[in-house]
């Protein structure tokens, strides 16, 4: 067997000669002290290797598992090493959690919010319920709601200074319709005030894009969001600027959606998947060997299925090619996939939008006849249509 190229070989980096006399003229100490200073460095390397990231690396990373898991509008704050998730409605608790906890370096995460309120991994902690709030719901937010009609703007809320009360007041004057009215109920209160207008912001951002009456209510325990939104990517963010205001509240979204009605199937897309098993099973579409050119006889079956393709234009097609055994496997794959991208450049000249194919290769896969005889291969050299 071959060795490793020089390239990947790697050749034992020689030691550093030393004088033996030199080593002995050495007082006996300054080898006690290198050994203490390498133990220091030792020490100092595992303390950092314990420690791990920093908060805020954790928090990204953290983030970016959620992000990968498709989980998103999250909040993770990381207190040490252990981390704190909090989660918008609608979404799973403890998946969430339990994709914190097995982020490199982070220790233990509980998780808040979402369709369960759910403590994490860290056995110490207690399960956190709607009837008991996290520590954060706990810190003396006031209760608060603001409401929503087509002509009116109602805020009521405690906020911790005048520029968060400002903000919020300019906000609603900037949302309200001309003619409407604003029912200013907000109050300054340092203790257990709001401390987040961005968060109050946007709330009454998602409530303006509502149609009819939208409220949104804290109980000391639950933010509720209630009425009907314009989209779902709305919904979510209504949902995340809960979770800000009141960290570690229940969020109850049960803000709706306009359901959009779904166009209705015409006859002939009813019946397209049968007739098309039916041309692919009556109609050839052959190929010269060793190329990706259409033999002459089967031209007129690429334009019959552009027409049957273009009877229904809701659906996907897949454009499959293959071959025969003749070549080797490693030219087969390539040529059938050549062969599928032929077909579907030519239903797409004839006027069957491109978005509607897929074309792929399967080389000498699934053959229709025996490869042992000239007409078994020549019927192997095909592509066919199908619903993928």
């Amino acid at each position: 067997m071959p060795g490793p190229s020089d390239e990947n070989r790697s050749d034992p980096i020689p030691a550093v000669a030393t004088s033996t006399g030199l080593v002995h003229r050495r007082p006996g100490f300054v080898w006690l002290l290198a050994a203490l200073l390498v133990s220091a460095l030792l020490a100092a390397a595992l303390l950092v290797s314990r420690t791990g990231a920093t908060e805020e690396d954790l928090r990204e990373r953290s983030l970016a598992a959620l992000q990968a898991q498709g989980i998103n509008g999250v909040q993770v704050t990381i207190d040490g090493r252990d981390a704190t998730v909090v989660v918008p409605a609608g979404a799973d608790a403890a998946q969430a959690r339990d994709v914190v906890a097995r982020v490199d370096g982070v220790r233990a995460a509980k998780a808040t919010g979402g369709s369960v309120d759910t403590a994490g991994a860290n056995p110490s902690a207690s399960p956190t319920t709607p009837s008991q709030p996290s520590q954060t719901a706990q810190a003396g937010i006031a209760p608060f709601s603001l409401n929503r009609t087509d002509t009116s703007f109602e805020v009521t809320i405690a906020v911790q200074n005048q520029a968060i009360k400002d903000a919020i007041v300019t906000e609603v004057q900037s949302l309200l319709k001309e003619g409407g009215t604003f029912g200013d109920k907000i109050t300054v209160d340092p203790n257990s005030g709001l401390a987040n207008a961005t968060a109050v912001t946007g709330l009454l951002r998602a409530l303006s894009t509502a149609t009819g009456d939208a409220s949104v209510e804290y109980d000391g325990t639950t933010v509720k969001l209630v009425g009907r939104v314009a989209d779902q990517a709305t919904k979510a963010t209504a949902a995340r600027a809960a979770a800000t205001a009141v960290p570690g509240a229940v969020i109850a979204n049960q803000l709706t959606v306009p359901q959009v009605a779904k166009p209705p199937v015409s006859e002939a897309c009813q019946t397209f998947e049968a007739r098309l098993a039916q041309f692919t099973a009556q109609n050839k579409i052959i190929f010269l060997s060793g190329t990706a050119i259409v033999n002459d006889p089967s031209r007129p079956s690429v334009v019959k299925a552009s027409a049957l393709l273009k009877s229904c234009d809701s659906t996907r097609v897949e454009v499959a090619g293959y071959t025969d055994n003749l070549g080797s496997s490693a030219s087969s794959l390539p040529l059938s996939q050549q062969r599928a991208d032929a077909v579907k450049a030519t239903l797409v000249r004839l006027g069957v939008p491109a978005e509607r194919l897929i074309s792929r290769g399967y080389g000498e896969a699934d053959p229709v006849a025996s490869n042992t005889t000239a007409a078994g291969r020549v019927a192997n050299r095909r592509v066919e249509l199908r619903i993928p």
